[in-house]
């Protein structure tokens, strides 16, 4: 008797397939009404994140955010201040071109959503009127509006992707922390044919099968909305 293939399984959300709710407990969000000076209380290890994460106290109680390079604890954070230093949280508007930023609001008074993977930072690349370009780590400009905040500095560690894994076991705990991943990914190919479309890999001739653009998960497999089907004249 065949079993789910593996995204129907994801659909059905079991435990295995759901990440550790205590990984993500942390919000890195800075709040609406920030003024004045802030200071940073501890610096700490996410397994769910890959940066360090800073817990910063300011006048009316704690937020978290990523820790940019060069952190350190009981430093001074300054919000809105005339001053670029790494680390203040400034209107973009506020902020000279060619200045690295991190943790950009996609919407003034969000608390950050754009640039917040370890050791990514965007450049602030043209003003025009109230739109204010950022260069993203992808290379490409995005436009936001004057008023977003934004953290100057650079997001801390850039390194770890240097260091090789070295070992299965720890890449397995890295993807189970991170999004609920089973990992090592087997291919169609090499599972039973009662078990999959493809399997046994008899011929390895995967049989041609077009989902359809809003079909569950567990038909989403074959050729994904292909551009064009049948032979060519």
């Amino acid at each position: 008797m065949g079993k789910r293939i593996i995204q129907q399984a994801r659909g059905h959300g079991s435990l295995r397939y759901r990440v550790k709710r205590h990984s993500f407990n942390h919000k890195l969000q800075y709040p609406k009404n920030l003024d004045g000076e802030g200071e940073v209380l501890k610096l700490f290890n996410s397994s769910a994140h890959s940066a360090p994460l800073a817990k910063l106290k300011y006048s009316s109680g704690f937020f978290i955010i990523p820790a940019f390079n060069g952190m350190f604890e009981g430093q001074k954070i300054k919000f809105n201040d005339s001053e670029i230093s790494r680390g203040n949280i400034k209107k973009l508007k506020e902020i000279p071109v060619k200045t690295r930023v991190y943790c950009v609001e996609s919407r003034p008074g969000d608390g950050g959503t754009f640039v917040k993977t370890a050791g990514s930072s965007a450049i602030v690349s043209r003003v025009m009127g109230d739109k204010i370009s950022l260069l993203m780590p992808s290379k490409k400009e995005k436009s936001f509006h004057g008023e977003c905040r934004a953290v100057i500095g650079t997001i801390a560690g850039s390194g770890r992707l240097d260091k090789p894994i070295v070992k299965a076991g720890k890449q397995f705990y890295i993807k189970k922390a991170k999004g609920g991943r089973v990992w090592p990914r087997t291919s169609a190919l090499k599972v039973n044919a009662v078990d999959h479309p493809f399997g046994s890999g008899r011929g390895k001739n995967p049989k041609s099968k077009i989902a359809k653009r809003n079909a569950p998960r567990g038909r989403r497999v074959g050729l994904l909305r292909p551009r064009r089907t049948g032979h060519r004249n």
